[in-house]
């Protein structure tokens, strides 16, 4: 049987360690696309080389049903395209912890966010590759050795 890519999202490759978390958010680097915002940091002794945590702010989303939707939809835009991110991190043998901060006002329609999701993950994706810097915001996705599918 030939190699079929996993698009899941399980719970050992979800963010959950405090000290993690903490060392992420002080340590960690990070870049926006509205309406998102991305930390990352490179991470030792981790059982899988990716693990992400997605966020909503309550002080703009107060009804936890629009929380967890628009968690939903980052976790499932994430689930995607994350296959083409893993295979790069085992390549180079690095594990690394990311984090996903939707930071819009609620006047922002979700129809609008779809887009920036993906292209955050796709600017991680090109960030981590080795040779290829992260595009400008409002660059289009031209970077010579990034494998990306639009």
């Amino acid at each position: 049987m030939a190699n079929i890519k996993q698009y899941t999202f399980g719970k050992n490759e979800r963010l959950k360690s405090r000290k993690v978390i903490e060392l992420l958010f002080k340590q960690g680097k990070s870049f926006s696309i509205f309406p998102l915002r991305v930390v990352y940091l490179q991470i030792d002794n981790s059982d899988t080389s990716l693990k992400a945590g997605f966020t909503v702010s309550t002080r703009h989303f107060k009804k936890a049903v629009d929380r967890n939707r628009i968690k939903r939809q980052m976790k499932e835009a994430y689930r995607l395209q994350k296959a083409a991110l893993q295979e790069q991190l085992q390549e180079h043998k690095k594990s690394v912890a990311v984090f996903f901060m939707y930071v819009a006002p609620p006047l922002f329609t979700l129809r609008n966010t779809g887009f920036s999701k993906i292209r955050a993950v796709k600017r991680f994706l090109a960030h981590c590759q080795k040779n290829c810097p992260v595009p400008p915001l409002g660059h289009k996705w031209l970077c010579p050795g990034a494998v990306i599918n639009n």
